[in-house]
């Protein structure tokens, strides 16, 4: 029993604390990293130099249009440095720029806000292939995926467009949009007042 206990106390002299870092998963804008909220708190707790990362995070995405969503994983070592890796935009994004939309319904259960058709659900599917977490998966199991990321938005999945009835489809719902903004202002002014009331 004795050179059990004076074998586990020298284990324990010989081992080193394992040290494991801190991972920070958000999204950032191409080329518009700053030192602001949200993304300078987040980091300054962790204790990085956050103008050094803005700097290093702004140059790695100079090729990229300006102010894409790029989900970003950040992962602090215990001596302060960082490593980044940045993903390609959410498919969400390249959905809504496919039907030439700024947003997605409010509703999409009841209402159709744009329209892509199956070559552009494949084209973004080989696109979101390159990331990491999808180089495994199935071609075709990431455009079903796509599917019900495009119906969870109110895109309409269809096999043909017609570009002159799109176009009509869109005027149309510009005007519906302006009108669900509007009453979302009305909504949040009335909330307002009860609340100073």
């Amino acid at each position: 029993m004795s050179k059990g206990v004076a074998r586990l106390k020298g284990f324990r002299k010989t081992t080193d604390k394992v040290k494991h870092g801190t991972k920070i998963t958000t999204y950032i804008p191409a080329g518009l990293a700053s030192v602001g909220p949200p993304l300078g708190p987040m980091l300054g707790q962790r204790g990085l130099n956050i103008a050094a990362f803005c700097k290093d995070f702004n140059e790695k995405t100079k090729d990229i249009k300006e102010g894409i969503p790029l989900p970003a994983k950040i992962y602090v070592n215990p001596d302060k440095s960082y490593s980044l890796i940045l993903h390609k935009p959410p498919s969400t994004y390249y959905l809504k720029q496919a039907a030439g939309i700024q947003r997605g319904s409010m509703s999409p259960a009841k209402d159709i806000c744009g329209k892509v058709t199956l070559k552009h659900i494949y084209e973004i599917a080989k696109i979101k292939s390159e990331d990491p977490v999808n180089e495994c998966k199935p071609l075709r199991e990431l455009c079903v995926s796509l599917i019900g990321s495009a119906r969870s938005i109110g895109i309409q999945v269809v096999k043909e467009l017609d570009p002159e009835e799109y176009k009509e489809f869109l005027a149309e719902r510009a005007i519906i949009v302006e009108q669900q903004l509007k009453e979302l202002q009305e909504k949040r002014e009335a909330k307002m007042l009860r609340a100073a009331a």
